[in-house]
Parts: structure tokens; sequence; C-alpha cells
């Protein structure tokens, strides 16, 4: 397909713009959807009200008449018949549509009317009268120095030179059996609807193609792990397992139990494992990581656990280490702090097979690291990893199994969907004696009691995480509060009574590792923060987590938060502090289930919140959303199947379009 600067129209300055509103390509250019319609009715004189908004069309009457004032300014002023009769026109600073409007032209006059003076004070000209009393106005997100009218003349004009090589990824019995139009022509009328109801087709038409492309990649990533599916077959003892598991300090749930047997039969089986262990806060997936590793480990393969933060990476190693003190296996802890004498150590043991268990960062995956005989990858918050850093590292063994986890909590139907080519396993159950967190919703009013409940805490040795939006105060942000705005608040409240600091993610890896050590040790009793700290390391001694501006963050958001606390034996709270939104935030007052809480923030606010980061551009839909169409999305994984399914060679063609289109992207 022909380039973006090949559209007549389009010059270096313009290919600039698009590029910032990540249009690269035609197709992204005929893809760039308009975020909304202004739909523009036909008004009259005689039922406008004064000084009331209308929108009129007509013909004009009389010769504009221009007039120039000083620092640049115009006004044109002409008559225009109405259907409802002749009314004066004046608008300002549009001198250049003064030769398009020759008497006789039928235009679209939108404005302000002044009943006494029968003058129209017009914002806006739009060349042609209104067909059937209404006229569509897409609206497009743009960027400064291009308008709405530049963005609309170029997709209309990559849609007249290259409308007929855009790729559609609808099949055609799929077209014919549900006699959707064709992309071609679904792209012109979302561009230029002629009707609301032929709108809604063709939007309709192209979520339906969206999430067939969605669930085609989904569901052919998950038949080509199946025909290639050959791993790596254990003999696991299952009275080995037992014995580890009974010497853990505390008892497995019902949920863990069955979380551990599904992850053992993946193991035992010849086919390769790929398990997301989903797990809300605080249910215990990292002990059931754990165990995997451990059942890997005595069937002679090496496990690696990676985290996305090096004090995560270095909990967990702590962790694993005192369950592994009785054993006779070798367990390495590497990240980028790690010197390079004790690195080089490290990569000669990994390759000889002396390292049974590593634990690390994005350090586990570069190019100097070799495994033995690596057998089972497991990513702790997989989707804090982009795609490449978790291939990279399945790639560094001989199929070896994969675990995903992640404590960030989905509704199950959506689990089950979005991630398609996974088996899935959830973990709900809290392990015994793990407290529920008193949650409390505050208004700004209220901070005296905020802080006099943060002090009581304080008092008692405790420690606390404030939470703000911002990083740091800016013209823009209003009322909101910022992580430096609030330090100098709490250091007005507790004077040098504690020690107080900031974290967020602008900081270097190392400064905030230095610093989260810092409150693990105590040192810092208040650690004031944006979201950075949401999925982090265990701070038993914190109790208290106060949220300034909750109502900025999804409810998803917030349990995240809230799970930071309740990690020691202490009775723990959240304290939600807003002014705005409090309806919703008195769910987390009554809810502790953090998949309950998921699906009331998938109603509210659609999958975007769910997922914390997105995931690394499966999830960026241009016009489709899975909480509104999830209809569609359920039709468009059935359909894609079937068609997978079919052997018919006749699509082949269109197969390969599909996997070099869609994969590739």
């Amino acid at each position: 397909m022909a380039e973006i600067k090949d559209v007549k129209g389009i010059g270096p300055k313009s290919l600039s713009l698009l590029n910032k509103l990540n249009i690269n390509t035609v197709e992204d250019l005929v893809t760039h959807y308009p975020f909304r319609y202004d739909v523009l009715k036909r008004g009259s004189l005689q039922e406008t009200e004064d000084d009331g908004h209308i929108i009129i069309d007509g013909k004009v009457e009389s010769v504009p008449i221009l007039m120039r004032f000083k620092a640049g300014l115009n006004k044109m002023n002409f008559r225009f018949v109405t259907p409802s009769g002749v009314v004066g026109v004046s608008i300002f600073n549009r001198a250049f549509l003064k030769k398009q409007l020759e008497v006789g032209t039928g235009i679209t006059v939108i404005g302000k009317y002044d009943k006494k003076k029968n003058i129209i004070t017009a914002s806006e000209i739009k060349m042609g009268i209104l067909s059937n009393k209404e006229r569509i106005e897409p609206v497009y997100h743009c960027t400064s120095g291009l308008t709405n009218k530049n963005l609309s003349s170029y997709i209309n004009m990559a849609l007249l030179m290259y409308g007929r090589e855009i790729n559609d990824y609808i099949p055609e019995e799929y077209l014919e059996k549900y006699q959707f139009v064709n992309k071609r022509t679904a792209l012109n009328i979302v561009h230029n609807p002629p009707s609301m109801d032929k709108l809604q087709d063709v939007i309709n038409r192209l979520k339906y193609e969206e999430l067939f492309a969605f669930m085609f990649k989904i569901n052919y990533l998950k038949r080509q792990n199946k025909l290639n599916n050959k791993g790596l077959s254990r003999e696991i003892k299952e009275t080995d397992i037992k014995k580890f598991i009974k010497q853990l300090p505390f008892s497995l749930t019902s949920d863990q139990e069955k979380a551990v047997s599904e992850i053992i039969e993946d193991l035992k089986a010849p086919h390769r494992m790929n398990r997301l262990l989903q797990g809300d806060v605080g249910s215990g997936k990292t002990i059931v990581a754990f165990i995997a590793m451990y059942a890997n480990c005595i069937a002679g393969y090496q496990a690696a656990l990676m985290a996305p933060t090096e004090i995560l990476a270095t909990q967990h190693y702590h962790n694993l280490k005192e369950l592994l003190k009785d054993t006779p296996y070798h367990l390495e802890l590497l990240t980028g702090s790690t010197s390079k004498k004790e690195k080089q150590q490290i990569y000669e043991n990994l390759k000889n097979g002396n390292i049974n268990f590593i634990v690390g960062t994005h350090a586990l995956i570069q190019e100097e690291v070799e495994y033995n005989n690596l057998g089972l990858v497991i990513t702790d918050e997989q989707h804090r990893f982009g795609v490449n850093q978790r291939t990279n590292l399945q790639n560094k063994g001989y199929m070896p199994d994969i675990l995903y986890m992640s404590a960030t909590p989905i509704p199950r139907t959506y689990a089950l969907t979005i991630y398609g080519d996974m088996d899935v396993t959830i973990i709900k159950e809290r392990p015994k004696g793990r407290k529920p967190i008193a949650t409390y919703v505050k208004t700004n009013d209220e901070i005296k009691d905020v802080l006099t409940m943060m002090y009581e805490e304080l008092k008692q040795n405790h420690q606390v995480y404030v939470i703000a939006p911002l990083i740091e105060d800016n013209e823009n942000s209003g009322d909101l509060k910022s992580v430096c705005h609030l330090k100098e608040q709490m250091q007005l409240a507790f004077k040098d009574k504690y020690n107080i600091d900031i974290i967020h993610g602008k900081m270097a890896t190392a400064a905030k590792d230095l610093i989260m050590q810092e409150f693990l040790q105590n040192k810092i009793q208040i650690l004031i923060s944006t979201t950075v700290i949401e999925v982090g390391v265990d701070v038993p001694n914190a109790t208290t987590m106060v949220i300034f501006d909750a109502n900025r963050f999804g409810l998803s958001t917030l349990h995240q938060l809230r799970g930071r606390v309740g990690r020691g034996s202490a009775k723990s709270q959240c304290i939600l502090v807003s002014d705005t939104d409090t309806k919703r935030l008195e769910i987390m007052e009554k809810v502790q289930d953090g998949f309950v809480i998921s699906e009331e923030d998938f109603k509210l606010r659609g999958h975007g919140d769910l997922f914390g980061t997105k995931q690394s551009g499966d999830m960026e839909f241009k016009i489709a959303s899975l909480r509104q169409d999830y209809k569609i999305l359920l039709q468009a994984k059935k359909d894609s199947e079937e068609y997978l399914k079919n052997k018919d060679t006749d699509h082949k063609e269109l197969k390969e379009k599909l996997i070099s289109g869609i994969l590739m992207n």
C-alpha cells in the first residue's frame, strides 16, 4: 500500500502532525475514527428564542460586505434567505470565505440569533444545504496545528485514492452471513454518515471486524501452541510435594491446593504449560508459584522467576531462600545491581546446572545468560512486562513450561476471553488469619479525622502509605493533591516526629528501591507515593493507606493500593479522601473481594483500568469496547474459532493476510 506522504494534500508539516496522533500509514489514517458526531438539525427563525443557538440553511441573497479592523480583525455581513424568512448574517475573521459566498450559493449557518435585530452572529458557515433536515458531522481527536476539517479532508482523499487497497479482515462468508457492507463502503459511511441508522450499522460492522481480528489472533496463537506444544514431561511424586507443603509455616487454602494440583498436572503432562495464575490481592499466589518451582526442580529442571522490580525480586528471593533452607538446592538472585563479578559466577553456574532456582528482574533475559536445562518460567505481574521480554525468557530454554502471575482481578468471563490462548487458574480465597482491611470514605473537610487516624497508628510504631494522583503541582491540576504538596502538608502536621519521604515513577529504579528498602526497615514512617507502589514489596508493619483524590482512580486500582496494607498481623485500614463520587467509592467500604470490585469497575469504566498497564498493544481497540461490545466479542470469538477449523484452501490467502496483518502489528 502507498505511504501516507503519497496522499494528495499531505505535506511534510501535516505528516509530522499526523505522526503525533500515531497515524503512520494510510490504514492508520482511514481507521482514525471519529470519537463523536455532532448532529446538525435545521431550525427556524420563528422557533428560536432570542439569543438562542440556531442551525439553519438557505441561500446567500446579497454580496458579502467585508469590514477590516486594526490588529488584523475583520467582519463580514450579508443577507441570507431561509425557508422561514430573510435574516442578516455577521461572521468575524472569515474573510477567506468571501469568494465562496456568491449570491445564490446554498449554505448552512450556525450561530446565535438576535431576534430584535434579526441578525445571526455566526460561529461557523458550512457550504451546502442540509439534506433530510440534518447533517452528521464527525469530530476527531486532533493536535495543535491540525484541524478537524484538515483531518476529514485527508481521510477522504486517502479513501478516494487507496480505498480499494485497505485490508478487510472479515471473511466473505461472514460478510454475507451478517449482510455487512464491504470495508471501503463502511469507512466512507463512518467518516461521512448519511444518517444515524446507517452509521450505527457500519459502526457495528467495524467493531465486529476489529474484535474478529483480535479473537483470530488469540485463537490462532492457542491453536499454534497446541500444534507445537510438545513440552517437557516430568515424573513428580505426589508424596514429595505433600512433604514440602507440610513443612510450610501455614496451611494452604482450598483455592491454593486446587491451583497447585492444576499446575503439577501441567508439569507432568507432555504438552507445554501456558497458564495464568490470577490471584486477588493477598490471596497467596506466590507460594503456589514457589511450590511449582520446587516440583519442577525435584524433577531435574531449572526454574526462573522474573519480577518487574529489584525490590520485589529481592523479596521473592529471601522468601524462597527461607523455604529452601533445609533442601540441597541452590538458589541465586540476579538483578541490575548484582556486581559484575557475581554476575559472571551466576552465568557460569546457570550454564553448568549448579543453580536450580534463579530469581531476578529483566537481567534474567540478557544475552549473556544461558541456562543448562530451563524447565519452568514464571513472570510475576506479567502485564508489567512487554511481550518481547516475556518471550525472550521463554526462549532461554527448550520449550519450558510457562506460568504467568497477576494480582489484577479480572472478571472470569472476560479473563477467559482476553487470555483465550492460556489456561486460567483463579485464587479468590484469602489465607486464614488474613484480616479484612477496614475502609472509610472521608471528605477534605474531615482531614483532621484522617490525620488523627494516621497519628494513632504511628504512635503504635506502625507505618503509613499516602497516595496522590500527581507527582507535582501544575497549572492544570486544579485542586488535585500532588506528592510534593502532600509532603509539605504532612511535615506541617507531624513536625519532626516522623520521617517522611516520597517515591514516584519518574525516579530512577535504584532511588525507588532504596526508599522502599528504608520503608521496609522502618527508617521512613510515612511514605508518600503515586500508584507506583500498587504492586510492590510487602511491608508487614504498614497498617494505614490514605488515598487523596480517590475519585480519580478506578475501583480496581484502589483495591490494588489497599492491598499494600494488611500484610502483617495487625489490623489495617484504608482511607479514601474525596469530595466527589463518594457513592461509587462506598463500594470499597462494603466489598473486600477484588473480583466483585472488578465487575463493578468493568460496568463503570470499561476494561482500561482493570489491567493497570496497557497489554502491550493487545487491548488497544480503535472503535470497539470490551464492556459495551461484549456480545459482539463473543460472536467474533465463536466465528474466528469456526473459521480457523475450516480446512478449505480457498481461505489460505485471507488467513495469511490475517496472520501477517494482525500478528505482526
